[in-house]
């Protein structure tokens, strides 16, 4: 046996927890389990939904384990976090996880228990008579909206995400408590495009979009910015340096090259980019990550603009809902949307959603491998085409 030295002291590679340091990095994820998922770790024969947000896990040894899944959000109060974990140590031995899309699941290893938990969930709300933690997003349902960070924590944003996140599950609620829809049907929100929420796979996605280049404000550039960093700072080459009339050193934009990721604003807070006018909501759908029945799927731009209108964004919310319910009534047992809408051609997608398709839908990109038609072709069917010109689209 061989054993190395670190400045942490003497590292055993046959005891490799042997005088571990546990507050450096990321605790170890089996500390995490409850002791029956421990003890049955690798033993599960099945799982199976027993009612929207409640699931099963049965093991070869014969334990089950309850999950009640409750939808949760992306920021909330140290108050209901604290709220949370009573509940964890009241039914669940102070055990609780969350899941990628921010799910709250408590697990508990007996029917009573669940009966209580369930119970005791749906008795919990805010003042205003909403739930605080309602049970659902499981199955054949929409489950939470993964978001970005919205106004709050970041600074380039087009739209926020919270508010807008609000007001769309507002209107999906009574999918999220049921399993209703055709299959899984997953909604995802980034609030600008350099998209930290990776939405670009997602069957409906909301993504905050800029039309306007950042503005300059030249008294300030040399004064607060570093002007090397702002140049170096653009992934297009799009900013060079400049002087102004009157000999101020600063800096100018190509706009035919911007891509309005705000990158020169990180570096200059002279530079900013958000526009009141300009910054607006764009919808996409038809993404997935799964490659089950077909491969997986990038998301297509369906709604190419959507008016900044808080805080209900009722645009948004309208064209969500027109997708949501024509894919709910005219897909297919396990289709999912991206599935449904190539099954009966993009045009007649249009049609039976209501949305308009216009010439800024058309995918030119000459790179591009996925599109609608994997063309810059798109043929309309007669009643599309009635619907589309009597609304004002093309010609």
């Amino acid at each position: 046996m061989r054993l190395s030295t670190t400045r942490f002291g003497v590292y055993n590679p046959e005891k490799p927890r042997e005088n571990r340091i546990t507050d450096i990095g990321p605790r170890y994820y089996w500390d995490f389990f409850p002791p029956v998922i421990q003890n049955n770790y690798g033993k599960w024969l099945y799982h199976e939904i027993l009612e929207p947000g409640v699931l099963v896990h049965v093991s070869e040894t014969g334990d089950k384990v309850y999950t009640v899944r409750c939808g949760g959000m992306r920021f909330t109060t140290v108050q209901l976090l604290r709220e949370i974990c009573d509940i964890a140590d009241k039914y669940c031995d102070g055990y609780v996880r969350w899941t990628t899309r921010n799910n709250i699941e408590f697990m508990v290893t007996s029917e009573e228990k669940l009966k209580a938990l369930k119970e005791d969930l749906m008795s919990r709300k805010f003042v205003t008579g909403s739930y605080k933690l309602p049970i659902g997003g499981t199955g054949a349902g929409i489950t939470n909206i993964v978001h970005t960070q919205g106004y709050i924590h970041c600074h380039t944003p087009a739209t926020d995400a919270s508010t807008m996140i609000k007001a769309v599950m507002d209107q999906l609620f009574d999918y999220f408590r049921s399993m209703t829809l055709p299959a899984k049907l997953r909604v995802s929100m980034a609030c600008c495009l350099n998209m930290c929420g990776a939405v670009h796979c997602s069957d409906i996605a909301l993504l905050g979009y800029h039309r306007k280049v950042p503005a300059i404000d030249h008294d300030f550039v040399a004064k607060m910015c570093e002007i090397p960093l702002v140049v170096a700072a653009c992934p297009l080459g799009a900013i060079s340096p400049a002087t102004t009339e009157d000999g101020k050193k600063t800096i100018k934009i190509k706009e035919e090259r911007c891509m309005f990721c705000g990158n020169c604003y990180t570096m200059c807070p002279a530079v900013p980019l958000a526009n009141k006018e300009g910054d607006g909501v764009v919808v996409l759908a038809g993404g997935k990550l799964s490659n089950r029945m077909t491969r997986p799927k990038f998301s297509k731009v369906v709604v190419p603009y959507c008016p900044n209108n808080f805080p209900r964004y009722p645009e948004v919310v309208q064209a969500v809902k027109q997708i949501v319910e024509a894919y709910a009534k005219d897909a297919m047992k396990y289709e999912r949307l991206g599935d449904w809408a190539e099954r009966i051609g993009w045009e007649r997608f249009f049609e039976k959603t209501g949305l308009k398709f216009t010439e800024h839908l058309i995918d030119d990109y000459r790179l591009a491998y996925d599109t609608y038609r994997t063309s810059t072709l798109f043929k309309f069917t007669d009643t599309a085409w009635a619907v589309s010109k009597a609304a004002g689209g093309i010609d």
